[in-house]
Parts: structure tokens; sequence; C-alpha cells
């Protein structure tokens, strides 16, 4: 039997790894090269940096600002350039790659066509504009010999009032590249149940959707938007420790509501690095997704915003072996309980399971241990 320090994967063999992602953001993830060029391309003029490294560290440092003001600029630079079909394709496109690149097979990647409607688009060419990017994005990944599939996640802005028409949009383009529908924004003062309409449609429609809750507002959104709207998961979901009680002595007692979150095995989108950023924990080590993760709620691995975060899928997973000491089996755990939840149906995601994901850390878990072998043999003929 191994040790688990002696299991403990390094970032080339996490690199290496299958991985799934379900909660990251289109705006968010952008190159800064990209949004340099954009920029010039649409006569975009409000860019703090011009120099792509510089805008880079622009960009991390003011989501790491803890202003929520210099925080919700970094989008309005990124949103700012995704006004054209070109850019939309472009940014589309080099997302799927990005992903494919850092080992993610399958991917849930979200947008709000609400937001790139000022060059003159309409809703339904924003649609038809991001699904071509994603599927040139994956016949690049295939050409570099890299696997990946991507489905859109249409978002709905709290704040505003188009969730119905974009639930409706979704619905419509659910077998053309779309797999669900997400609300995503500030949580205090706009709850869930302001968009009852758009989630009692996607009921009757039987489609799936995830509902943005428990970052920063806590128990409240969380609670509103399982038992009043229905969500399918939790984007984040990080705040349903604040109803988990730990003891002096190590001993846990859930209340009804973590107990509930847990029992009916609703996937948490968790996002250790953007969550850090938000200060809903205060470093990796002290991040909820440990107990979690011990307590086996359906905990998943996000990137969030992987621009202003500076973070990949393998990055995090980096943090998170390095904070809890996870093995192989750790990493598999989150990756399936990952593809499990998603959007894709039943079939196609026990297929990307046991044909993907499970062979891929199989051959990891078995090049360690040949690794092992040999070292240990080749003390032991040095010591002879």
């Amino acid at each position: 039997m191994t040790s688990q320090h002696q299991n403990t994967p390094n970032r080339e063999q996490i690199l290496r790894a299958p991985k799934v992602l379900l909660h990251d953001h289109l705006d968010g993830g952008l190159r800064p090269a990209t949004i340099v060029e954009l920029a010039r391309q649409t006569s975009y003029a409000q860019l703090p940096e011009t120099d792509p490294e510089k805008l880079g560290i622009w960009f991390r440092e003011a989501a790491d600002s803890g202003s929520l003001e210099r925080y919700l600029e970094t989008f309005s630079h990124t949103v700012g350039v995704m006004q054209t079909r070109e850019a939309l394709v472009r940014v589309a496109a080099e997302c799927a790659e990005d992903l494919a690149a850092d080992g993610v097979v399958y991917a849930e990647v979200r947008y709000a066509p609400e937001q790139h409607l000022e060059g003159g688009l309409t809703l339904e060419e924003v649609v038809e504009a991001v699904n071509e990017g994603f599927r040139e994005g994956e016949r690049r990944a295939r050409a570099n010999g890299h696997r990946i599939r991507v489905g859109a996640l249409l978002t709905a802005m709290r704040h505003a009032a188009r969730a119905l028409e974009i639930a409706e949009l979704a619905n419509r383009y659910r077998d053309l590249g779309v797999v669900g529908f997400d609300i995503a924004g500030a949580e205090a003062g706009y709850p869930p149940t302001r968009h009852l309409d758009a989630f009692e449609y996607l009921k009757r429609e039987n489609n799936h959707f995830t509902i943005h809750a428990g970052e920063a507002f806590g128990l409240p959104s969380i609670w509103q938007a399982l038992q009043w709207c229905g969500a399918d998961r939790l984007g984040h979901g990080v705040r349903i420790i604040d109803d988990i009680q730990v003891a002096e002595d190590g001993s846990v007692r859930l209340g009804r509501l973590a107990s509930y979150v847990r029992d009916k095995r609703i996937p948490l989108e968790l996002c250790p690095s953007s969550n850090l950023q938000t200060g809903a924990a205060a470093s990796y080590a002290d991040h909820p997704i440990g107990l979690l993760r011990r307590l086996h709620f359906r905990a998943t691995v996000n990137t969030d915003n992987r621009l202003m975060s500076g973070t990949s899928m393998t990055q995090e997973f980096v943090h998170l072996v390095e904070a809890f000491g996870y093995t192989f089996d750790d990493l598999q755990w989150f990756t399936v309980n990952a593809m499990k939840s998603a959007f894709i149906p039943f079939d196609e995601r026990l297929a990307m399971i046991n044909d993907v994901i499970k062979p891929g850390y199989a051959e990891l878990k078995s090049a360690w241990l040949f690794q092992q072998t040999a070292s240990t043999s080749g003390s032991v003929d040095s010591e002879g």
C-alpha cells in the first residue's frame, strides 16, 4: 500500500489528468493579448494597459484589490471587446483551446447573451457565434492532440429583467450546443425568486439550470435557489459551510439545509481561488472544500474566472494538493463528481467517466507505480 504522501501527484501529472469544469465564465477567461487585439480592431479605447503582459497583471491585481468596483471593472473591459460576431467566435474558440491544453475533457462555459448586444447583434446571433467558436476550438484542440467537449450555459443577469427571455433562448438552442441556464450577478438584494417565471418555465420544459447562490449572501440564497427555484446545481454554494458545526473534539453536526444538500447529492460548483478573492476563505488550507470533501458532499472544483484569478484547472488542483495532500484518487473523485453533475444525457456522462476519466487516472497511477518500483529496484541494486 502506498502512503498518501507518495501518491501525491505533481503539477505535470495533474496537467495530464483528465479534468471536468462546470463553472467557468467566458468573459472571465480571455487571453490578455486577445483583449488588446480586439480593442484595437473594435476601437475600444478604455483599456487600462495596452501591453498584454501588463494587462494580465492589471486584471489579477484589480481582482485581488478587495474593491468590488475595481473587480467589476475588469468585466467591463472583457465584455467591452466582445460585441461583434468575430470577437465572440474568436474568444469562444480560444477558450476551448486553452481548456483542452489544460487537460479539460468536458467543460460547461457560461456567458450572458444580453451583455453582447451593443454592436447590434441579436440574442440569437450571439448564441450562434459562441457555439461556432466552441466547435472551432474543439477542432483546433483535436488537431493539437487534445480532446474536449464544450457545452454552453446561457446566463441571465439577476439585476435585470430578461431571465425568462434568456431561459426561452436556452431552450431553443438546447440541442444545438446549449446545455442549460444560469443566473449570475450580485446576490444581495437580488434573490433568485425574482426570476421564478424563468425557473418554472425551464422545469416545465424538462431543462437544466444552475443558480449562483451561496457565494456572498449565504444560506438564505442557497435555500431559495433549491426550495423555491429548484436548481439542479449550486453555483459556488461554498456558504453551505455556515450550516455545519465542527466541535472542538472534531465531531461534526449538519443543519437541515446542509443535510438536505448532502443527502440529495446536490452538486456544489466550488471555485477555490475565486473564493479567496471574494473573502469566502482566508487561504486554500482554510477553504471549506476540505471539510466538504471529508463529509462526502457532491463537491466539484472549478475556475470561475481564469483571467481574473490567474488560474486554470491544473492550478486549482495544485493548490488543493498542496493544502490537503490530495492523491490521484481524490482528484479523480472530484472529476467524477463533476461529470456526474454535467447537463448532458446520462449515457454520455457515463461514457466519459468509464472511457475517458477512469482510464486516464488509471494510466497516471500505473505510471507512478512503475516509477516507484524502478526507483526502489535501483536503491536495492545500489545497496547490493
